[in-house]
Parts: structure tokens; C-alpha cells; sequence
């Protein structure tokens, strides 16, 4: 028996179910989400790599630019002793450097962007800064290296590199030729052809790889919804935090009734009539023409209630009048405090007739 409560308690630990939308904004909020690095990489590379490919003449002519500056300066020796002359000249050669790198990195900077926010949008937190010394547990750390994210992460990287070689291994095979001619090449051609390959390699590379990234982030998606996962357990304890204990709410009900009913009871002596239907309904009606044009239902009740309206009335000498047709009528249609309806009026005021001419009013 024991064993079987043993296997139940685990059953309802399983986490089987969907993560519902409080779990899912807390995990944000943390800074977790779906995403892939491959997708990243692969955006920036392919960007980087166009981007060079498109500002290739520009790159050349600014090196270009660099290196005869140099070999310029270090022809002429007696600039080696001019400081404003060295000075100038390094100036000039770190803004034409500047000027080739500074659009690669504004596209890689623009591609990260790009690449995180068309996985997980716009998120920002500080959460996932927070030091956690769990990491420094070498057994944490065990378990991790040998996880299956561990294994998974491997043969990405593996395939990526077998994936790059068989790239450069590609183009050597097509253009076996033209490398071993390389030394005896113009150096404007030797360098023209060097920056087509490096081109070349990376762009065939970047799209590969951002193919295996749609698998992967597909990887990472499944991976993220697993770990959300809850189980029935933490489902009822999370509606139970979001909606209220339902035994708690139904006290809370239960209070407000009370108070509601007390303070009803509280008016009805005020009444200047009960209308009775006689055993299942009772209302209680109260006509101050300084208040309102027409009668106010002040107290109304059913069956147990209505047997309390009419106990609280007779200890407070007001009248008791049945009407079936009339008390059913109001209690069916009239709030408490909200005026009686047009057609009604005749009826009840007939009533009030009644009962101010008993007291002599």
C-alpha cells in the first residue's frame, strides 16, 4: 500500500502540464526565453560578411592608403626624425583604419540586435546578472558538462567545423591552380583573389549555418517549453496564489452576506410597510418625499430571510400587508435601494394609503 502511495505522490509530481501565463511571465521577467546563439551567429556572420563583400573596393583602397603612407614616411629618413610629421601621419593611418572598421562593427552591433529581438522581442532585465553560487559547485558543474546540453552544444560545434572545412576544402580543390600561382602573382591580384575566398568560404558557411539554426532554435523552443512544464500539483497551488483558496473566498462570501443582511435588517424598522406574500416573500418599503419621488425598497428576502424581516417588523410595530401578486412582483424586479417600477406605483401607494390612515397620517 505504501508503495502505491509512493508511485501516486511521483505520478503528481510528474510535470506533464502546460506552463500557464503567470509561469510564463515570471520565467521572462528572469530573463528566460527561447532563444538560439546559432541564430545570432549565423545573422552576424552573413551581415559581416556582405557587408565586406559590398565595401570590398573601399576596404582595398583605404588599406591601400595605410601601407603606402607607411612605406612613404619610412622611404624619406629624414621624417624618421620629424615628430609632426610621424604624428600626422599615424593620425591620418588610425582614421583610414577607423573608417573600414567602424561600418563592420555598426553592422555587427545592428545584426545582434536584429537577431535577438526577432527571437524573444524587446526584454530587459537584470536578473540574469545576479551572482548564483550554485555554479561554483564542482558537482553542479560535472552534471553540467556531462548534460545533454553539453552533448548537444558538442555536435553543433563539431558540425560547424566540418562544415567550414569542407568549405575550404571545396574552393582549394576547384582552385588548386590559382593557389599554387599565388607567389607569382601581382599583389593587387594575389590580394583580390585572397579577400574572394575569405569572402566566398564565409558567406556559403553563414548561410549553412543559419539553415542549422532554424533547427536549433526549434531545439531551444522544445527545450524551453519542457523545462516550463508544470505539474498538477503546482497548477492548483498557482490558481490557488492567483484566484484565492477557494475555501478562503467562500468565507470571505459568507462574512459579506452577514454584513450585508445585518445592515439590511438594520433598515428595515424604518419601513413603513412590509408586503408579504405571506410565507415566501417579504419587502420592505419606506416613501420620504424630501428623498425621492416614489417608494424605495429599503429590505427585501425569501423564505428564511422573509420569516426575519417580518419578526424584526412586528418587534418594531410596523405593518404587515399581504399582497401575493405585489410582493412577488418586487422582490422579482426591484433592488434594494432603487426606486419601485411606474407600474407599480397605483398598487403601492393604495397600500401606503392604507397604512398612513391607521397611524393618522
Amino acid at each position: 500500500m505504501d508503495d502505491f502511495v509512493i508511485c501516486l505522490t511521483l505520478f503528481s509530481e510528474e510535470k506533464t502540464e502546460k506552463a500557464t501565463p503567470k509561469r510564463r511571465r515570471e520565467a521572462r521577467e528572469k530573463g528566460q526565453v527561447a532563444k538560439s546563439r546559432e541564430v545570432v551567429s549565423a545573422i552576424l556572420l552573413l551581415l559581416m560578411f556582405w557587408c565586406i563583400k559590398v565595401l570590398s573596393g573601399y576596404i582595398y583602397d583605404r588599406l591601400t592608403y595605410i601601407v603606402s603612407k607607411f612605406l612613404t614616411i619610412f622611404a624619406d629618413v629624414d621624417n624618421l626624425y620629424k615628430p609632426g610629421d610621424m604624428q600626422h601621419m599615424f593620425i591620418q593611418c588610425i582614421w583610414s583604419f577607423m573608417s573600414i572598421v567602424l561600418p563592420i562593427l555598426l553592422i555587427a552591433l545592428f545584426a545582434s540586435i536584429l537577431a535577438n529581438y526577432l527571437q524573444v522581442g524587446f526584454i530587459f532585465s537584470f536578473k540574469p546578472l545576479t551572482p548564483n553560487f550554485n555554479k561554483l559547485n564542482p558537482i553542479e558543474g560535472l552534471k553540467r558538462i556531462f548534460s545533454k546540453n553539453s552533448l548537444v552544444e558538442l555536435f553543433k560545434a563539431t558540425f560547424k567545423i566540418l562544415l567550414i572545412g569542407y568549405f575550404i576544402y571545396d574552393f582549394i580543390r576547384d582552385n588548386y591552380m590559382m593557389i599554387a600561382n599565388i607567389m607569382h602573382m601581382e599583389l593587387s591580384t594575389s590580394v583580390t583573389f585572397v579577400g574572394n575566398a575569405i569572402i566566398t568560404i564565409g558567406i556559403r558557411s553563414a548561410i549553412v549555418l543559419l539553415v542549422l539554426a532554424v533547427f536549433d532554435y526549434g531545439y531551444q523552443l522544445w527545450e524551453y517549453e519542457k523545462n516550463l512544464r508544470m505539474s498538477k500539483q503546482e497548477v492548483k497551488e498557482e490558481y490557488k496564489q492567483v484566484e484565492g483558496n477557494p475555501q478562503i473566498k467562500s468565507k470571505i462570501r459568507e462574512k459579506q452576506r452577514q454584513l450585508s443582511l445585518r445592515r439590511m435588517m438594520a433598515e428595515v424598522p424604518k419601513a413603513d410597510v412590509i408586503i408579504t406574500n405571506p410565507t415566501h416573500y417579504a419587502v420592505a418599503i419606506k416613501y420620504d418625499a424630501d428623498v425621492s419621488d416614489a417608494p424605495i425598497v429599503i429590505a427585501k428576502g425569501k423564505d428564511l430571510i422573509a420569516h426575519r424581516i417580518k419578526d424584526k417588523a412586528r418587534e418594531s410595530d410596523v405593518p404587515i400587508i399581504e399582497n401575493k401578486p405585489l410582493a412577488q412582483a418586487l422582490y422579482n424586479t426591484t433592488d434594494i435601494g432603487q426606486q419601485i417600477p411606474v407600474e407599480m406605483y397605483q398598487a403601492v401607494a393604495e397600500l401606503l394609503a392604507f397604512v398612513y390612515s391607521l397611524k393618522n397620517k
